[in-house]
């Protein structure tokens, strides 16, 4: 196990400088990587999952040992749990969206409209993927964890992390949503 580093330490102290970098060093890919999750609940969105994410991990920081950057595939694991329970919930209540609609390149006009068709077009694309592939590209490659951070907010082996990821961009390449040599870049970039 690994020990804490000073901004963890200040965290776990209430330190509200200590949360305040922590919160800005993961809470935008945290809300990007959930608005590219289904979240089964349409009364729910990825801003709620991570208000309730940083919730738990508030108290719960005491039981986490570990550097900023472990932090963040501790956090992923709740928002990941969370929006289990949420998916689950929607689908008792059948609150679920209807459908999706067909796959279309993103725009290349530049522009606030074109961002949130580009955010779209990947959500879109991500829920072609089956769900440990989903997860696992939305994580590397909209969101830009490293594979280990992945594994840990996943709960899965590195290695299950880049099958995972090979399978999914192979998956995207054959359905024509990516080139051959635009592998993840076309999701990165779309996502920004």
């Amino acid at each position: 196990m690994s020990t804490d580093d000073a901004v963890v330490a200040g965290a776990k102290r209430g330190d509200a400088d200590a949360w305040r970098a922590l919160y800005r060093e993961h809470a935008g890919r945290l809300v990007v990587w959930l608005s590219t999750r289904p979240s089964g609940d349409t009364a729910v969105a990825a801003d709620d999952l991570a208000a309730e994410a940083w919730l738990v991990a508030a108290e719960k920081i005491c039981g986490f040992s570990g550097t900023s950057s472990e932090f963040a595939g501790w956090l992923f694991g709740i928002a990941r749990k969370l929006g289990g329970n949420t998916r689950r919930r929607g689908l008792r209540r059948n609150t679920h969206p209807t459908d999706l609609h067909a796959l279309a390149e993103p725009p290349a006009v530049p522009g606030p409209a074109s961002a949130h068709a580009a955010h779209d077009w990947v959500v879109r694309a991500l829920a072609t993927l089956p769900r440990r592939e989903r997860e696992v590209v939305g994580c590397l490659d909209v969101v830009g964890l490293d594979v280990a951070t992945t594994a840990s907010a996943l709960g899965i082996s590195a290695v299950a992390v880049r099958v995972a990821h090979h399978r999914g961009l192979r998956r995207l390449r054959e359905s024509g949503v990516l080139a051959d040599d635009q592998a993840g870049s076309s999701v990165r970039n779309a996502s920004r």
